[in-house]
């Protein structure tokens, strides 16, 4: 199922589509899963996506912390309780190694957190492919892979879109020369695995009829069925294609249609085709360990634990036996049961002796089963027989309260080395007319007491940092309390605006929700006006009056004389205590045309666009004027160069260029969503029309494909 994205750059939560109102819940096609399931058949969940990897919405390019990265297929997983989950990377993602990296990192740690939990996970690459192979783009992406630990079951193939200007391919043979240039590719990576598993790992996508470069990338009717015999006899891992909607005959010569073939053939042939493919031969029974907590300290003469955890990575249950080795002299290590059948777990023992050298120690935990071996570390740290010692703390750290009131807070004591020993509690630092009392004021390391200030009518009002003392006979520690204590409380309240700004077209109207919040003291009566708004418009406040908590609604209305501009309108909010204020701010446009900075390249530089390494402007060849933009395409990326503008939102626009070259690409992302290409060795304009959204932002773009060699752009327009 695709795909999972971000709804924008930056953001580290994700929906189906990147559509807000598709959320990653049971209601958004939940019970379509538990349709088919009910049918035999079950899901992938895809993140990712070309649209994704180019909008830098894919949740690797687009969340900066790895654990959130992590926390979202985990959402995903336990959400629909999948066992598989297909990572689409694609066009920039495929360049972008900090995502890369991220993504690679977080497929670790849910492994870690599946095995950990008893869950069974795999992940999948979608990559596109050439006729050989990988790309070193695709292949590095693995590459990191295997530097982060990150395990990856299936490396699926997108076996169409070669865009290599090779003539006309036979798709069927390009298929099995791609996949055979994987699986070699693959042993290079991974030396441990059979041939078998080498191919057992490899899917491949097809896309049935005419791909998107058009007829000479054709998957006839007539290639199916050898693709199919040639699966099945070396084993691969998966086959599938792109997509259902397409497998029909209803646009005969149509090429890259999202909804049908472009060859004549019957419904569903090639889903009936490759029907009777359900598995790439035989799965290999395998499984997983790891260790948790993954570390531990102890002084010399005491023991630790922690939970030893297998899990099923593919295949059925075998039974694990549990060894562990480098223990330091003096240590011993135990597992009971020391043999579990996959999907267990142990408990482990590491007992020291006092005779233990003080160290870090790495043991390995070694699982061994009929079909191989697998490891995880815990790192055992022995520090030097202990003197006894005691912490103390206190919860909550602080509290205020009035004059002549007072506050309570738990004192706990606990044991950090040694034994326990008795702890005597005072305080210092309590302010005028206040007192400090401890029941009891001696307790037993480990023991926790009641800690009272009681302030009276002559405390000051401020804040008092007392330090409370725990002493013993090994000796002392403190730790702080933060008394706030406050005069009479008098009423307050505060004023709030949200949105806090709003755009629309003179002659249009803007609404807002106007809060109240009672800040100290009760609710009060709040009159409720406003102020600043422009030549022509009306502001209203419905009610314009409310109690303290309650909310109203603001409307601006402008008219069609309202100048363009912006407007900061001040909303008061009058009561008994005073007034508080907020801002709306307004901005009036005009709509009209827009223009792109530099759509001419006339100034000679590139400049405010944002371009890829290797475009430039050029005097030969222009459409216009002296100066054009060079797109340097490569094999590992596009040459994109970016303007984002902002337009009157909601509005239609057509985005106009000329552009020359092999596979020139333009278009609009972000707060709108279209593009075109073109091919050819004269100028062509390319015509793109358009829709912005609520705040009007588009990033302009113009590049062109992997290794297709220079396009050249000119003479932006918008309008």
């Amino acid at each position: 199922m695709a795909f999972i994205q971000a709804a924008t750059k930056g953001s580290c939560t994700v929906y189906w589509n990147g559509d807000t109102s598709m959320p990653i819940s049971s209601s958004t096609f939940g019970a379509s899963i538990t349709k088919i399931r009910a049918a035999g058949g079950d899901v992938i969940p895809s993140f990712g996506g070309y649209t994704a990897d180019n909008t830098g919405t894919e949740i690797a390019d687009s969340c900066t912390n790895v654990s959130s990265i992590a926390a979202a297929y985990e959402n995903v997983i336990t959400t629909y309780d999948v066992t598989r989950i297909d990572l689409d990377t694609e066009d920039n993602s495929l360049t972008n190694t900090a995502g890369i990296d991220r993504r690679n990192k977080a497929i670790k740690m849910v492994e870690d957190w599946a095995a950990a939990n008893g869950r069974t996970i795999q992940f999948t690459y979608t990559l596109p492919t050439t006729t050989s192979g990988l790309a070193s783009s695709g292949l590095k992406v693995l590459q990191n892979a295997v530097t982060n630990n990150a395990r990856i079951d299936t490396v699926n193939i997108m076996t169409f879109d070669y865009y290599d200007n090779a003539g006309t391919h036979n798709m069927a043979n390009d298929t099995k020369t791609a996949a055979t240039g994987l699986k070699n590719q693959l042993a290079t990576l991974y030396p441990s695995k059979t041939t078998a598993q080498l191919w057992g790992m490899i899917g491949v996508t097809e896309m049935p009829g005419i791909d998107d470069f058009g007829a000479a990338e054709t998957f006839q009717t007539a290639d199916a069925a050898p693709v199919l015999s040639w699966a099945q006899s070396n084993g691969i891992g998966e086959i599938s294609f792109w997509a259902l909607q397409r497998d029909n005959g209803g646009c005969p010569g149509t090429g890259g249609s999202d909804t049908c073939s472009g060859i004549s053939q019957s419904q569903w042939f090639f889903s009936n085709t490759f029907a009777p493919f359900t598995s790439g031969g035989t799965t290999t029974n395998d499984f997983s360990v790891s260790v948790s907590p993954t570390s531990g300290s102890v002084p010399a003469g005491s023991s630790a634990t922690a939970t030893v955890s297998t899990a099923v990575t593919s295949g059925s249950a075998q039974s694990v036996s549990l060894t562990a080795s480098g223990a330091p002299s003096g240590t011993t290590v135990t597992f009971n049961p020391s043999s579990v059948t996959a999907g267990g777990s142990s408990t482990a023992t590491i007992a020291t002796s006092a005779s233990t050298p003080a160290g870090t120690y790495p043991i390995t935990i070694t699982g061994t089963g009929a079909t191989g071996t697998h490891t995880a570390t815990y790192n055992l740290t022995v520090t030097s027989a202990p003197t006894n010692d005691f912490s103390v703390s206190v919860a909550p750290s602080s509290g205020s309260v009035a004059q002549a009131g007072s506050a309570t807070a738990t004192v706990s004591t606990a044991v950090t080395a040694g034994t326990a020993q008795s702890v005597t509690l005072t305080a210092t630092g309590a302010p005028t007319g206040a007192t400090v009392t401890f029941n009891p004021s001696s307790v037993t390391a480990g023991g926790t007491s009641t800690f009272t200030v009681a302030t009276s009518a002559s405390t000051p009002p401020g804040t008092y940092p007392i330090t409370i003392k725990g002493t013993a006979a090994s000796g002392s520690h403190t730790t702080t309390y933060t008394l706030t204590v406050t005069g009479v409380v008098t009423n307050d309240f505060s004023v709030s605006v949200a949105p806090a700004s709003g755009s629309v077209t003179a002659g249009s109207s803007a609404t807002a929700t106007v809060s109240t919040a009672v800040t100290s003291g009760s609710a009060q009566t709040v009159a409720l006006t406003a102020t600043g708004a422009p030549t022509g418009a009306t502001v209203t406040l419905n009610p314009t009056s409310v109690t303290a908590g309650g909310t109203s609604a603001l409307t601006v209305a402008t008219s069609a004389s309202t100048p363009a501009g912006t407007y900061p309108i001040t909303i008061t909010g009058t009561a008994a205590s005073g007034s508080h204020s907020a801002t709306y701010t307004l901005t009036v446009t005009t709509g009209g045309t827009t223009t792109i900075v530099n759509g001419d390249f006339e100034s000679g530089s590139l400049s405010p666009w944002t371009c890829q390494s290797g475009d430039a402007v050029v005097s030969s060849p222009v459409h216009g004027g002296t100066h054009a933009a060079r797109i340097s395409a490569t094999s590992s990326a596009t040459g994109e160069c970016d303007q984002t503008v902002t337009l009157t939102p909601n509005k239609s626009y057509t985005l106009k260029v000329w552009v020359q070259g092999n596979f020139a690409f333009a278009g609009v992302s972000g707060g709108a969503s279209a593009s075109t290409w073109a091919t050819g060795s004269t100028w062509t304009q390319l015509s793109i029309p358009f829709t912005t959204g609520a705040n009007g932002t588009v990033t302009v773009f113009v590049h062109g494909w992997f290794g297709q060699g220079d396009v050249y752009a000119d003479d932006f327009t918008l309008s």
